[in-house]
């Protein structure tokens, strides 16, 4: 059993910086090297940038378009960095995603800081270090979107109600600022996202209450007045956009974006439950091989205070998203820091060699398949890169090469602790193949994958065969987000019809962007003038959105 004097080994500040600092400097390859990530990041982008250009902070637009999906809390945060950093003109992407950078990089510091409340100095460090190395965090902090800064709320969120929970087992008084802290980040979460936050942050101290039969840890979080504050953080933005919309946002957010993704699969995203345990193999690589087998552990001393308190955070949220109609990998990243805290909890409470494994012959081999796929799932991370190389690129790289060499013995090397039950090991072993992989991926391997990378070389040609100061620019085939961003929002995404009528009005001004299956109804549509249109280069590659291959050309009519 685990020893009920928790909360007694805390992380000291120093610690707890030197992660924060760790975890900064190992989230920074790729962020300004790395193009806009379609579709979600550049929409999130190009709607910052204008809400600059525009001055207008409460009616989020892309383009012409309103976008109605969640408040308006993120698009302030990127809109903070791109000013105090000076880059909204030459749309440097590095500063769109440093909100997400500094929100993922304190989320790590407050996950060992709660883990070695629970369980002690060293579970704390391995509990940051198991959220800092998963594969889903690598690559949503190098995101401008929502789900990191929504991850920091949840866990502001929770640990004020962990300070809470130490206050009522001290049986001390709670003071106010606790209560400020629960609610603050409450309301920061609204404005982010909506009543997304409210899952983890009302389900976990409701779930507990229900398994003590004791309500007296929510009484101390002051819900009488308490919600006046999330109100106070969320109303002002609420009655703005309420007036500007005319009561259009809180029907498409509310009615058409949150409640729809309950009852149908949007966007192609409608899956069965059960997605997200088969997803998290490879979202929390390597830690998920440790999660299961931490379980028989888990179940054992489920009675425990910090392991209910775990429990009661994970296990709602994680439900609530599996039975939802939509799925995607991100809905249940703010779990992911209560498993790695009670993963870590349990590896520290045990011996060096591991003895927590299962009885049942069964649950033996089916931990035994998990370590197999987790194993393959190793092996093809550390072979990625130099694979992706020649299948898109056709190069062999050594750099890629030598980054797979350095992984695939440190997954070996972590199988053979695994084998030895020599879980802490294995799990040190598997972080620092983590971290060479991610950072080798990203200063290596995606900068140089260019035949995805189509907005970038086709904003690139426009650029440099603008005939005026204000060129139109129709783009036919590509109608991806990240191409408006990189083009400064100033191009229209039409069929081919619209994009010859558009050339035929201004000729002297008008490019087109048209990919060889649509050059047909485009060249019908322009009539005698076809005679005069010239072709400015081209650009092939991939949509990695759509798995369509492309051949796009630089139209223009000549004089």
């Amino acid at each position: 059993m685990l020893n009920p004097r928790w909360g007694q080994q805390r992380l000291s500040g120093r610690a707890l910086a030197l992660l924060g600092l760790f975890a900064f400097f190992l989230f920074l390859p790729g962020r300004a090297s790395t193009p806009p990530f379609d579709r979600d990041e550049p929409r999130y982008m190009e709607a910052t940038a204008q809400m600059l250009e525009s001055g207008n902070f409460v009616d989020v637009r892309f383009q012409d378009k309103p976008r109605y999906l969640q408040p308006a809390g993120i698009y302030w945060l990127e809109a903070a960095s791109v000013a105090a950093t000076g880059t909204l003109q030459s749309r440097a992407v590095w500063a769109y995603r440093l909100p997400s950078l500094l929100a993922m990089t304190a989320s790590v510091v407050l996950t060992a800081w709660m883990g070695s409340v629970l369980f002690g100095s060293i579970a704390g460090l391995g509990a940051g270090l198991l959220l800092m190395v998963s594969v889903l965090v690598t690559a949503e902090n190098r995101m401008g979107t929502i789900d990191s800064t929504l991850l920091l709320s949840v866990l502001l969120a929770q640990a004020g109600l962990l300070r809470a929970l130490c206050d009522r087992e001290a049986e001390r008084p709670t003071p106010l600022r606790t209560a400020l802290l629960y609610w603050g980040a409450i309301g920061c979460g609204l404005m982010l996202k909506g009543p997304v936050i409210l899952i983890p942050s009302l389900a976990t101290p409701f779930c507990l209450a229900v398994v003590e039969r004791n309500f007296s840890l929510w009484r101390r979080l002051r819900p009488l007045w308490g919600w006046l504050i999330s109100l106070a953080i969320l109303l002002p933005w609420c009655i703005a956009i309420g007036v500007v919309s005319h009561g259009e946002f809180f029907r498409r957010a509310v009615g058409t974006n949150f409640l729809g993704k309950v009852a149908s699969g949007q966007q192609a995203h409608g899956l069965p439950p059960g997605y997200h345990l088969l997803v998290f193999l490879i979202a929390f690589w390597p830690g998920s091989f440790f999660a299961a087998a931490a379980l028989p552990a888990v179940w054992k001393n489920r009675t425990l205070l910090p392991v209910k308190y775990l429990l009661c955070w994970i296990l709602p949220h994680w439900l609530v998203f599996e039975l939802i109609a939509t799925k995607l990998p991100h809905y249940v990243l703010p779990t992911y820091p209560a498993i790695a805290i009670l993963t870590a909890g349990m590896l520290a409470q045990g011996a060096p060699v591991w003895a927590g494994w299962p009885r049942a012959l069964w649950a033996r081999l089916v931990l035994w398949a998990y370590g197999v796929l987790w194993t393959v799932a190793g092996v093809a991370l550390a072979l990625a890169g130099p694979i992706l190389l020649w299948k898109l690129e056709h190069v062999v790289s050594p750099a890629a090469l030598i980054l797979a060499a350095g992984s695939l013995p440190l997954v070996g090397l972590s199988v053979v602790f695994i084998c030895r039950s020599e879980l802490r090991k294995a799990l040190l072993t598997s972080a620092a193949c983590a971290m060479l992989l991610y950072t080798g991926l990203f200063l290596v391997v995606v900068p140089r994958l260019h035949s995805i990378w189509m907005a970038p070389r086709l904003t690139a040609l426009v650029n440099a065969h603008r005939p005026c100061a204000q060129t139109e620019v129709s783009s036919v085939s590509f109608s991806e987000p990240s191409l408006v961003f990189l083009m400064g929002g100033k191009v229209h995404l039409e069929g081919p019809e619209e994009a010859a009528h558009r050339m035929l009005s201004n000729e002297a001004c008008t490019v087109a962007l048209v990919d060889v299956k649509n050059t047909e109804a485009f060249l019908a549509t322009l009539g005698p003038a076809r005679d005069r249109l010239r072709t400015y280069g081209s650009v092939t590659g991939v949509n990695y959105s759509n798995g369509h291959y492309l051949t796009i050309s630089l139209y223009k009519i000549a004089r």
